[in-house]
């Protein structure tokens, strides 16, 4: 037989042609990517200020509304990162990222774009803010080469609907959690975390309190930290609540940095909605 005859044989040929599809699937991605219009730069005193995203951005369901129909999921966060600047990583409920997971986040997206992160289940829902200094620290570790490429928004902080106020255990957590060095905003989903004792205990620990808002409850504005967390979560939203909410961004950002994100849904509605307060803040 010929020397690389073999390549000839059909299954050899099949694997041949996938490979040579899989580079045309490249290019054609890289395309989509570099056709559409880019993130413009921030200009005054918004440069930087005000990071603005989803929570999460591996929907398929995105398409064709918000994610061109013909890029492949593997793309979706390089495309997601040519028109916002931010994004709320889930995943780290569930589970830490690897390195490896990492790496490929941070290369997908610019130096200016910044991962924030929600803290994980075991240490707000299972224990509740007691005895967490390992699951922080792992965290912490976790996180790091995303920290060292200074690309860090925050870390969320969500607690369940029934943990109601415990002001002593929210404190000691602060303060054992604090040598871990991770910019940490909450988000109190029942009422009795509303008040100035918790409010003192954040600002103590320099912890910024998240403004979430949904169509059950609302989280007072209140300014504990030198940053924000916005979370809009509504089942909707009309023009004349997004203008409150780009009056709300513009505002704070003149005050510290923004990260403000809105829901994920099947439709790319949260998508449009921050690609459009995104460009009106952004704005010269």
């Amino acid at each position: 037989m010929p020397l690389g005859s073999s390549f000839f044989t059909p299954g050899n040929n099949t694997v041949a042609v996938a490979a040579k599809n899989r580079t045309f699937a490249g290019k054609a991605a890289h395309r989509e990517i570099s056709r559409v219009p880019k993130l413009p730069e921030a200009s005054g005193n918004l440069r930087n200020e005000a990071f603005i995203g989803t929570s999460g951005w591996a929907y398929s369901s995105w398409k064709p509304g918000f994610y061109p129909r013909a890029l492949p999921q593997r793309n979706f966060l390089e495309y997601y990162a040519t028109q916002l600047n931010s994004v709320e990583v889930n995943y780290t409920f569930r589970q830490l990222p690897a390195v490896s997971t990492l790496a490929g986040w941070l290369a997908a997206s610019d130096a200016g774009f910044r991962f924030s992160f929600k803290a994980p289940q075991r240490l707000t829902h299972i224990l509740r803010l007691r005895g967490c200094s390992e699951t922080v620290a792992a965290l912490s570790r976790a996180l790091a080469p995303v920290a060292a490429a200074g690309r860090v928004g925050v870390v969320l902080f969500q607690l369940p609907p029934n943990f109601k106020a415990d002001v002593p255990r929210l404190d000691s957590f602060l303060a054992d959690a604090s040598s871990c060095g991770l910019r940490m905003a909450f988000e109190f989903r029942h009422s009795t975390w509303f008040c100035e004792e918790v409010y003192n205990v954040l600002r103590h620990h320099g912890v910024a309190l998240c403004v979430a808002e949904n169509d059950d409850l609302e989280t007072p504005d209140i300014m504990t930290a030198p940053f924000f967390c916005y979370r809009f979560r509504k089942s909707g939203y009309s023009a004349a609540l997004l203008d409150g909410i780009e009056s709300t961004l513009r505002e704070r950002s003149t005050e510290g940095e923004v990260f403000a994100y809105f829901k994920h849904e099947e439709q790319p509605t949260g998508a449009i909605c921050a690609v459009d307060i995104l460009r009106r803040l952004q704005r010269p």
